[in-house]
């Protein structure tokens, strides 16, 4: 009888023990090969209509649209990729110039028979939206410019250079250990950062996991994005009907807690992203330029219906 009890309460623990962390967007996964030895993770949310193409910036994965891409299918077949070196994706040695992975994305059309997409990008996204839309307009209806059209996608001479920036900037804490103690604790860090909240998928792609369930390493190896941005080029003709949206000025976060470092810091990037919408607003004529104010760098997630209006807007003009 003892035994008994003990069996069952033994297997009553075992069913209280949470299981493993599940995604719970509704996507469907699989992997596309785009060259030899290199495939990439590619997130399908359904939905029926003209398809739209979902690529994250530099650093994040596919997943970073989990909460977003759901609120398109209504009226778009929802796709998300995910880069090469980065998340679920392959890891290969080389490849990471900007044309290299805007033919990864033509791959990835031409095995899943899209048929003129838009694709919209967020961040270092518009550099392969530029290179696809600059080298191949037929293959695409449209692009929607996520917080993207900056000097990796759009440069005529005009507009910022990146380093304009980077060079006088305040940098963000690196996460202390009571940040990586959980990924919930992760999550928090990271809102700091950015000021907005990604998905916990999103975060678990980007960071590993160590065996007592704490945040690890970042999964993605420091060269790969050094090897992205080394391989950057100049796009300045862009024949595609366009939607650029900008976060002007931006949202910060909390981070940067010195109120007068924060104002100086906030003036000088306000200038930087203006001066940038302007040359992109004059240097391409078939571009709807829109400028939200004190949204995050992800801006889908900080303005989610703002972005949802303009892009149905958008699309709906599309032919």
């Amino acid at each position: 009888m003892r035994a008994l009890v003990l069996c069952t309460m033994s297997g009553l623990l075992l069913a209280q023990q949470p299981g493993p962390w599940r995604d719970p967007s509704p996507h469907k996964g699989q992997f596309v090969t785009v060259s030899q030895g290199v495939s990439l993770e590619v997130l399908d949310w359904g939905g029926s209509g003209r398809p739209i193409v979902l690529l994250s910036g530099l650093g994040n994965t596919a997943h970073a649209f989990d909460d977003f891409a759901p609120k398109l299918t209504s009226s778009n077949h929802v796709y998300g990729i995910t880069r090469r070196g980065f998340g679920a994706s392959i890891v290969p040695a080389a490849g990471y110039d900007a044309d290299t992975l805007g033919n990864d994305v033509l791959a990835v059309l031409d095995s899943l028979k899209l048929n003129k997409p838009v694709l919209a990008g967020e961040s270092l996204g518009g550099e392969e939206l530029s290179s696809v839309g600059s080298r191949y307009p037929d293959r695409v209806s449209g692009l929607v410019y996520l917080d993207a059209a900056y000097q990796y996608a759009f440069d005529n001479g005009r507009g910022s250079t990146l380093s304009e920036l980077q060079d006088n900037s305040p940098q963000p804490p690196q996460p202390a250990r009571a940040d990586l103690a959980s990924f919930a604790a992760y999550e928090a860090y990271f809102k700091r950062v950015a000021g907005v909240s990604v998905p916990e998928a999103e975060v678990r792609q980007m960071m590993s996991e160590t065996k007592d369930g704490k945040v690890g390493s970042p999964r993605t190896p420091p060269w790969v994005g050094q090897q992205v941005l080394t391989g950057m080029k100049k796009y300045s003709s862009i024949p595609v009907r366009a939607l650029a949206i900008y976060a002007v000025p931006h949202d910060i976060g909390t981070w940067l807690e010195d109120p007068k470092e924060a104002a100086e810091f906030s003036v000088r990037e306000t200038a930087w992203v203006e001066k940038q919408a302007k040359a992109f607003e004059q240097g391409v004529p078939t571009a709807r330029v829109v400028r939200l104010p004190h949204a995050s760098h992800l801006v889908f997630v900080s303005n989610e219906a703002d972005v949802l209006r303009e892009m149905r807007s958008f699309l709906a003009g599309l032919n």
